[in-house]
């Protein structure tokens, strides 16, 4: 007994491909945001406020960097 077993193969097209760069590029844009704020107001502490909190000023750019995009 034969039998034929047919797949297509649906591609995304042009509108699927922009929407998901369109959501990249806004997700980009809110973990910079993010990195910004925080670095922002790390950088507004003074440094009795930062040595409160265990936080270095050498550090503010790289848990800033953690904050918004993770280890």
């Amino acid at each position: 007994m034969a039998y034929v077993n047919t797949t297509r193969f649906v591609g995304k097209g042009a509108f699927d491909r922009f929407l998901g760069l369109k959501d990249a590029v806004v997700a980009a844009v809110q973990r910079r945001r993010i990195y910004a704020r925080t670095v922002a107001e790390l950088n507004s502490l003074s440094d009795r406020e930062l040595s409160d909190l265990g936080i270095a000023r050498a550090l503010i750019r790289e848990i800033s960097h953690e904050a918004a995009y993770g280890k």
